[in-house]
């Protein structure tokens, strides 16, 4: 019995050591719960959130952003703060986004093509891919336009397009990088009257604003942004648009003829903005951006400060965003490939 004794007295250390090892995994269980709860849609948004612009302020994505964070600041009750974190292309900005900061919903990017489908496009071992993405609404489209000073000779793009193909080298065009949003729009309208993309060349700028005013000085020949960048710059002399991309004339250039209406058929490259974030963000989160959006798309101050800064709804749901992107991807890739923009 004497012997028995020490075995019963450590037979019982054990079983007590069991059920305390069970209650610390208990409560950790819990305490992962708890903060699994506190960055769910429950209680989201319960502070400051940082929507992140990858490019200059000024241009059409930093200012369908600013109208974003307005509607939400005051729909959501917290402040929606604009935080401008420029270059390489919008890649900075992105990276920092969908990289370097918590999938917590309180840092989220206010992307473009440029910083998305182009990018992933254009480059052979890209940083950041749609797979990096959790794509949440799309916010606000616009068609391209191609715009030269206000002085040149060119009465519009059919014109223009003659002048670059007996003068291909002396054509200068400003772009963010080599792989956006100009460098396509430029690349796929050169390739559809037969000229060398690699014998022009791009100028970089930080954005549409930076770039048009390149070309109102008289340091760049060409301007191809969305319609709303460069309004301004008409409105007051500086500039001209040759031709609006697209079936359809604008509203902000009613006399300005379409590409198809001059000839140029099959250009489909176009301006849009929405909201990403981090792929492992949880996806209540990600669902109430995309109703926020959704909401906001109807509401009659947000459509007037659209109309105010010249972008045109674009809504799309996360699910329709996704399978854009996935197509632009694509057709960007084949395009990046045959003009030489992918290296």
């Amino acid at each position: 019995m004497k012997k028995l004794i020490p075995i019963l007295f450590m037979n019982i250390i054990v079983i007590f050591t069991i059920l305390a090892g069970c209650s610390v995994q208990n409560n950790t269980t819990e305490s992962n719960a708890a903060k699994t709860k506190g960055t769910s849609s429950g209680n989201y948004p319960n502070r400051q959130i940082e929507l992140v612009v990858p490019f200059a302020a000024g241009g059409g994505v930093d200012l369908a952003a600013r109208a974003v964070a307005d509607y939400l600041s005051k729909e959501w009750g917290q402040p929606v703060v604009v935080v401008n974190k420029t270059g390489g292309g919008g890649i900075v900005g992105a990276q920092y986004v969908l990289l370097e900061s918590k999938p917590d919903g309180y840092t989220v990017l206010m992307n473009n093509n440029s910083s998305t489908t182009m990018y992933e496009a254009g480059t052979t071992q890209p940083i950041l891919t749609a797979k990096s993405h959790q794509f949440a609404a799309r916010v606000a489209e616009s068609p391209l336009v191609y715009a030269v000073k206000s002085d040149a000779p060119w009465k519009d793009l059919k014109e223009f397009t003659e002048w670059v193909k007996e003068n291909p080298e002396q054509l200068t065009w400003a772009s963010v990088g080599p792989a956006g949003f100009s460098s396509f729009g430029v690349a796929e309208w050169l390739d559809s009257v037969g000229v060398d993309y690699t014998k022009t060349q791009m100028v970089s700028s930080e954005g549409a604003s930076d770039s048009a005013a390149k070309v109102a000085g008289g340091h760049v020949i060409l301007a191809v942004h969305n319609a709303g960048e460069v309004y301004s710059l008409v409105e007051s002399g500086k500039l001209k648009v040759l031709a609006v991309q697209g079936s359809e004339r604008s509203p902000l250039y009613p006399d300005v003829p379409t590409t198809e209406e001059l000839g140029f058929p099959n250009l489909s490259v176009s301006w849009w903005t929405g909201i990403s974030l981090p792929k492992d963000t949880p996806k209540d989160i990600v669902k109430k951006w995309e109703a926020a959006i959704e909401k906001m798309q109807q509401d009659k101050q947000f459509q007037a400060q659209l109309e105010k800064i010249y972008l045109q709804p674009g809504y799309l749901n996360s699910s329709d965003f996704t399978k854009k992107v996935q197509e632009e991807v694509e057709w960007y890739t084949e395009l990046a490939e045959k003009t030489g923009i992918r290296k």
